[in-house]
């Protein structure tokens, strides 16, 4: 099996920075306003989330 070695780029840090932003946007958005179940808050959260996962996963795979 090879082993992956994860180098910080900026790639790599924006890419999380994306995910966390999702992440943040969803709990900050359900608790102002008292909604967990939007089809807009759904997809702004699976934009960013999916964007900082294939980022992420696009700066490691060429890292290695």
């Amino acid at each position: 099996m090879k082993e992956i070695k994860i180098k910080l780029s900026w790639e790599l840090v924006l890419s999380i920075i994306a995910i966390l932003a999702g992440i943040v946007y969803y709990i900050a958005w359900g608790v102002h306003y008292h909604v967990w179940a939007d089809l807009g808050i759904y997809s702004v959260t699976a934009f960013l989330v999916s964007l900082g996962v294939l980022g992420s996963m696009a700066s490691i795979f060429k890292s290695s």
